[in-house]
């Protein structure tokens, strides 16, 4: 019986996952802690990628889970937990997006993980900064499929699946979002080799 309120450590099946998100609907308070630990990495790595290093990152990933627990009712169980919450993740980073872009402010953008080398680092640091303001310039829909396609490297049908659209609208919003980026790199030469050496290529 109530071995399932300990917070488990290992990985969940996706079965799993489904039986924990319909205890979650319930109001079960140990489901939804242990739905919020499950899929955390996940769903802050989509914000992250999104958005970069971002002050505002603990505050969206809040938002995503209290947006998760009041509409958890709502899931059907036709992908896995992860990916919808993924997906409302998401939303919470295009709202994000747009009012950000109502605001224009400059990014703290630091999207590299620590390791030796650090005049490497800062070049690379410098590059990841570059890249990021210029996804500041993107429309919200083409910037988050770049960043889940390209800068993430997940397969497009898994990118399809997050946004809930065709693979098709992914494609063609990478494509506009590399176009977009090609043309402002030709000002910019150390944004140009940064985007020359994204993995992937234009449909």
């Amino acid at each position: 019986g109530h071995q399932r309120d300990v917070v488990s450590s290992h990985a969940l099946t996706t079965g799993e996952l489904v039986a924990l998100a319909a205890r979650c609907a319930d109001g079960d308070r140990a489901a939804q802690r242990e739905l919020f630990l499950q899929t955390r990495r996940v769903v802050h790595r989509t914000l992250f990628r999104i958005l970069g290093s971002n002050r505002d990152l603990e505050d969206l990933l809040q938002e995503t889970y209290l947006m998760v627990f009041r509409s958890i009712h709502r899931f059907e169980g036709r992908s896995s937990p992860s990916t919808w919450c993924c997906g409302i993740a998401v939303h919470v980073a295009y709202n994000h997006l747009r009012s950000a872009r109502r605001r224009r402010h400059e990014p703290e953008v630091d999207v590299v993980d620590p390791a030796p080398g650090a005049a490497d680092q800062a070049v690379e640091r410098e590059a990841v900064a570059r890249l990021y303001r210029a996804l500041d310039t993107l429309d919200p829909d083409q910037r988050i499929a770049f960043s889940l396609a390209v800068i993430d490297e997940q397969p497009l049908a898994e990118v399809a699946e997050v946004l809930a659209v065709s693979v098709g609208a992914v494609k063609t919003r990478v494509w506009r979002a590399r176009k977009e980026l090609a043309r402002l790199a030709k000002k910019e030469p150390a944004l140009a080799g940064y985007v020359r050496d994204l993995p992937g290529e234009a449909p």
